[in-house]
């Protein structure tokens, strides 16, 4: 890849691991619902501005659109509030490294899915190290009886899980701009969350200036420019490429969480993170690729 191509993977990968930091903050004041309504509203509208902007063809089928809203509310209203979720129990690091089981369980899905791609023994293989990693990180709260931070990690767990649904559906809607096809969703997660916040945690009441930066970095930039930037840059660098801010985000969340904001580094989280990185690698398959430096002669 070319120099430019790394370095917007690279940001990519670090961005999306300083997303956990900004949920924790945005959590000191809001509620976890009205953290999802308002990254999903943010980056709605930074969707729009842009397909606007560059003049993106837009879809006029009713039912295309009523199928992206769904597929919105599940690729991101749901996830963002289940983070949002679990982190009002677990640390933003912890969070951070559970996202990275993403690829794992969308090996999962994709193996049931109708027409799915099935799992081969290096991926699940690379399915069980995922799986260990988060037995690791859960081992401190069982030892200390924390029930709620245990709960917290399954609640977290949820977003992954409905990121690998998502990925599998996403496959129907190939034949549009992927832009456009973010900015729909997005839309349809903000109509989908924005009455249950409002109905279960009322209107938020913002004051503090580091609240509005948070959510505003976090819907404009890590929602909306991210994916204009992840869709930009996955045709030049191909799928398996794409997928290495997978493997920079949990070490970026967790960097940030214990240095940003003092969050404590247990050994069971490095472990759980070497761990669920290693399932990343089996299932992309670059750790048992191999190829010889010449070719033998005949």
């Amino acid at each position: 890849m070319a120099l430019k191509y790394w370095l917007v993977i690279f940001i990519l990968g670090i961005g999306w691991g300083m997303s956990f930091m900004f949920n924790a903050i945005l959590l000191r004041e809001l509620g976890p619902l009205s953290v999802s309504m308002g990254r999903v509203g943010f980056g709605a509208l930074g969707c729009w501005i842009y397909v606007l902007a560059a003049h993106k063809p837009v879809t006029r089928d009713l039912r295309r659109w009523l199928s992206l809203l769904g597929f919105g509310a599940l690729s991101y209203a749901g996830p963002f509030a289940f983070y949002a979720l679990g982190q009002q129990h677990i640390a933003s690091g912890v969070a951070g490294i559970v996202n990275a089981t993403t690829p794992a369980l969308a090996v999962v899905v994709s193996h049931f899915w109708p027409g799915g791609e099935r799992a081969t023994f290096t991926k699940s293989l690379g399915v069980l190290c995922g799986f260990l990693g988060i037995v690791l990180l859960s081992l401190p709260m069982l030892g200390g009886g924390q029930s709620s931070a245990l709960w917290a990690v399954l609640i977290t767990l949820c977003a992954p899980l409905c990121y690998a649904f998502s990925v599998n559906i996403a496959r129907g809607f190939r034949d549009m701009q992927p832009v456009v096809l973010v900015a729909i969703a997005l839309t349809g997660a903000t109509v989908v969350i924005a009455p249950l916040a409002l109905w279960s945690e009322g209107t938020p009441q913002i004051t503090r200036p580091e609240t509005w930066a948070s959510l505003l970095v976090l819907g404009f930039v890590l929602t909306s420019a991210a994916f204009i930037a992840f869709y930009w840059v996955l045709p030049k660098v191909g799928p398996t490429n794409i997928t290495l801010p997978t493997l920079i985000a949990p070490v970026s969340a967790l960097f940030l969480g214990t240095t940003v904001l003092g969050e404590t580094l247990l050994a069971e989280h490095l472990w759980g993170m070497v761990a669920i990185l290693l399932g990343l690698l089996l299932i992309d398959g670059r750790i048992v690729r191999w190829r010889l430096p010449f070719r033998p002669s005949a």
